[in-house]
């Protein structure tokens, strides 16, 4: 179910409290010289409307919050950001609202890595004032890093920002946005793991970067290698592993009537 097409006694009458309510986070941001800036906010409101497709009657799913925080980005022109404690506190303001509709689940859909440390500390903030209510935060690469292993055929490095995996999934779903010809492999190439960048390599120390120290172009990753066919691979795989995380979600508290941790 799609908030956006419900009107406002609609929603009064719709029992909340037995569905996810599914808020996805994307950015506004440079993506090198081949996809749009819009990329991140495409990527994860296509998987987090195939999701809520897979579960209507499960999913309440609201539009994609398209403002990210992105100042790692803004040496580069057309990247727009919210800075980290205002994007804090807009989450908590968005999940405020969701909560006063009734939610009892939130399941907040993460497609941009700045994002990721300030929606973890919004949910802190979130658990404070609302203990009754399960909100969780999850980058859709995080639960979907089987389905990334399988399709991927750049080693690690090859998957960052711009990358053959965001390329792939742009020329499945936005084929005439990609600008193909001007897609350059790029983005740090140091050996040490202390270093090394890629969507599936924790590294063991945390640094922060401007994206103009690191990569030239605004790519991190191998986008060369990126196809369409692949794009619609990553995107199944990425559908079914995040709906797996729903179905699991949705079960919580429903067996033992305790949450599960």
């Amino acid at each position: 179910m799609l908030l956006e097409n419900l009107t406002s006694p609609e929603v009064k009458r719709l029992k909340v409290a037995s569905k996810i309510v599914l808020l996805p986070l994307g950015s506004f941001e440079q993506h090198g010289s081949h996809l749009p800036l819009t990329t991140d906010t495409d990527l994860v409101t296509a998987i987090a409307r195939a999701v809520e497709a897979k579960r209507p009657d499960n999913i309440l799913c609201l539009p994609t919050v398209w403002s990210g925080h992105s100042t790692h980005h803004l040496r580069f022109p057309g990247t727009l950001s919210v800075h980290q404690l205002p994007y804090v506190q807009l989450l908590i303001e968005l999940c405020e609202g969701i909560v006063g509709m009734g939610a009892k689940k939130i399941f907040l859909l993460n497609g941009h890595g700045g994002n990721d440390i300030p929606g973890r500390a919004a949910l802190r903030e979130l658990k404070s004032l609302y203990p009754r209510t399960t909100i969780v935060f999850a980058s859709y690469w995080a639960l979907a890093a089987q389905t990334i292993k399988q399709v991927r055929e750049s080693q690690l490095g090859g998957i960052g920002h711009a990358c053959e995996m965001e390329t792939s999934l742009m020329l499945y779903l936005h084929p005439d946005r990609v600008k193909m010809a001007l897609a350059r492999r790029d983005g740090p190439k140091h050996t040490d793991p202390y270093r090394k960048t890629d969507m599936q390599y924790g590294r063991p120390i945390y640094m922060v970067n401007e994206f103009h120290e690191v990569t030239t172009t605004g790519t991190i990753g191998h986008p060369e290698l990126a196809t369409a066919a692949k794009g619609e691979r990553f995107l199944t795989g990425i559908v079914g592993e995040v709906t797996a995380f729903v179905d699991a979600f949705n079960q919580w508290g429903k067996r033992s009537g305790k949450q599960k941790t």
